[in-house]
């Protein structure tokens, strides 16, 4: 059964106590380009959200030298957090050599724990990027170690996300503008190539779902439900 976002939702947002969230993603600009209209709205309505960042990016950022890249790709992680009014952190892997055992485990889960989350999107575990499973992979272990302590949901991205069957939707509309500007943010990253087919995946899940634009999600079968903006 699909899950939309209905007013009575939103009021409950609004008049609820502030929300803690995070958003997982293998790389700057994952948690963007699959929840930045989501990140948009929990903002608007006064919530916390922080973009966990696996990485800083270190393996590709144009045609600048590789050494350059973590900080060019740091920047624009900042930048688009600021449009987002969202905050930046960083799990402190290396991009493109994403290690998942028990050090990294425990640091990650450290990390999810130190922040105290009501609720954390991560990225589909079936994804053609092995950084992208990583930090799937070390989500739902955080999310197993803190007792399902908090609401777990999965998100999609453009062009890597593979058998994604969402249940519950965003309604991003309003804040498509902003949505774009976060994702922009990453022009080292050449947003022309990938954005517009974000776009068509939106789209694609508004018809879904009854709006004009949408960013969809699946909720972990074991995970208690989140308030979704």
């Amino acid at each position: 059964m699909l899950a939309t976002v209905s007013r009575l939702s939103l009021l409950a947002v609004t008049s609820a106590p502030a929300l803690k969230i995070i958003v997982v993603g293998g790389h700057p600009g994952d948690p963007e380009c699959g929840c930045a209209g989501t990140i948009a709205r929990y903002t608007q309505l006064g919530n916390e959200v922080v973009l966990l960042y696996l990485n800083r990016g270190e393996g590709f950022c144009g045609g600048a030298g590789l050494g350059h890249c973590a900080a060019i790709r740091t920047a624009e992680a900042q930048k688009a957090c600021q449009i987002l009014k969202a905050r930046a952190a960083f799990a402190g892997q290396y991009d493109g050599r994403a290690i998942v055992d028990a050090r990294h485990y425990a640091d990650f889960a450290a990390a999810i724990a130190a922040e105290k989350p009501d609720m954390v999107f991560t990225q589909w575990p079936i994804d053609r990027h092995r950084d992208h499973r990583a930090a799937s992979t070390l989500t739902l272990d955080a999310w197993l170690k803190a007792g399902k302590s908090f609401a777990l949901y999965y998100y999609e991205v453009a062009e890597d996300t593979m058998m994604f069957s969402p249940a519950d939707y965003v309604d991003i509309t309003s804040v498509e503008s902003r949505r774009r500007d976060a994702c922009y943010a990453h022009i080292s990253q050449q947003p022309d190539k990938w954005y517009p087919k974000q776009v068509e995946i939106t789209r694609a899940r508004g018809v879904e779902s009854g709006f004009l634009q949408a960013e969809a999600f699946l909720r972990h079968s074991e995970s208690k439900r989140g308030m979704l903006p």
